[in-house]
């Protein structure tokens, strides 16, 4: 049974956890000011102290900072400090029962991608794709704050746009509803033959990437149509492709054509280059929710027919 988190409200206690690698404390600390400023109150997690060579404590210390915020009921909502790696350590030793007992909004992207997926998958809650601390130590774009606030307040019939500096491409036009799950495609392929392998059977079907070699990310869009994963989805979003790099000699597909070679014999909705990911431009996106995608017009755009959170 899913179950949507309560919506996000002026003067709510935000959880801060830190599940895979550490953040400088100058981009934790600008962070937190942008949070406070806009009305939150921050409460800073074990493991944003935490420093166990790249990661921000063992696997175990940065489980019980997870449980911890969800037992906790003074905290309304958990954010994630950044991603990196390390995820598919701390997932095994959560504890699913606590969770949805204790339904929250939980935030991130990246590496998160796998608690996404996992939180969802056996809890039942809505969790969200979404900017994380590390996004907010940077620079504050007014897109990333006000798509966060409308997605997470309650409002019904939010329709998700591209940014104006970030516009989006219809690689093939059409619309389609379903689940939104997904997430950053390296995580999702790592998924694959596991548990916690995403049955993307009847949804829209979110990816990003970020530094990645053409020919590494031709193979891994191919890793997921041989696996079955693109059989059945409705519609595919795809977010900023960044950094993505190729060798000496040329690969001679960009990332729009590979995908567009792989998806040749599917009949579905494509947008590229959405503000979801590694980019300056990040929308909340909720994963495992109903959503609407229309791939039409100049500008496509994602639909919330109902509230994610109550």
């Amino acid at each position: 049974m899913q179950m949507r988190p309560k919506r996000l409200e002026a003067g709510d206690r935000i959880g801060v956890v830190s599940p895979a690698y550490w953040i400088k404390p100058e981009r934790l600390q600008r962070a937190v000011d942008v949070f406070e400023q806009a009305g939150y109150e921050l409460v800073l997690g074990k493991t944003t102290g935490l420093k166990d060579n790249k990661f921000a404590g063992s696997a175990a210390e940065r489980a019980a900072d997870i449980m911890a915020m969800f037992a906790d009921p003074s905290v309304d909502a958990i954010i994630c400090v950044r991603g990196g790696y390390g995820g598919n350590r701390v997932i095994p030793l959560l504890d699913y029962d606590v969770i949805r007992a204790n339904p929250k909004i939980f935030v991130g992207f990246s590496d998160i991608t796998c608690f996404l997926s996992s939180i969802s998958q056996r809890s039942g809650l809505v969790t969200f794709h979404g900017p994380m601390l590390t996004t907010f130590g940077k620079n504050t774009v007014d897109y990333n704050l006000d798509t966060f606030h409308r997605v997470l307040s309650g409002e019904e019939g939010v329709r998700v746009e591209p940014a104006p500096e970030c516009s989006a491409r219809i690689l093939r036009p059409g619309n389609a509803s379903g689940p939104l799950w997904g997430g950053n495609l390296s995580l999702v392929v790592e998924r694959l033959g596991t548990a916690g392998q995403i049955d993307t059977s009847g949804t829209i079907l979110l990816l990003e990437e970020v530094r990645e070699r053409l020919h590494a990310f031709d193979r891994m869009m191919f890793h997921l149509k041989e696996a079955g994963s693109l059989d059945h989805v409705r519609g595919l979003v795809l977010g900023e492709m960044l950094e993505m790099s190729d060798t000496e000699e040329p690969f001679g597909k960009d990332t729009d054509e590979i995908v567009l070679d792989v998806c040749a014999d599917l009949d579905i909705p494509i947008i590229s280059n959405f503000p979801c990911g590694h980019g300056d431009f990040q929308a909340t996106l909720p994963v495992s929710h109903e959503v609407e995608l229309h791939a039409e017009g100049e500008s496509p755009f994602i639909l919330l027919p109902k509230s994610p959170v109550v």
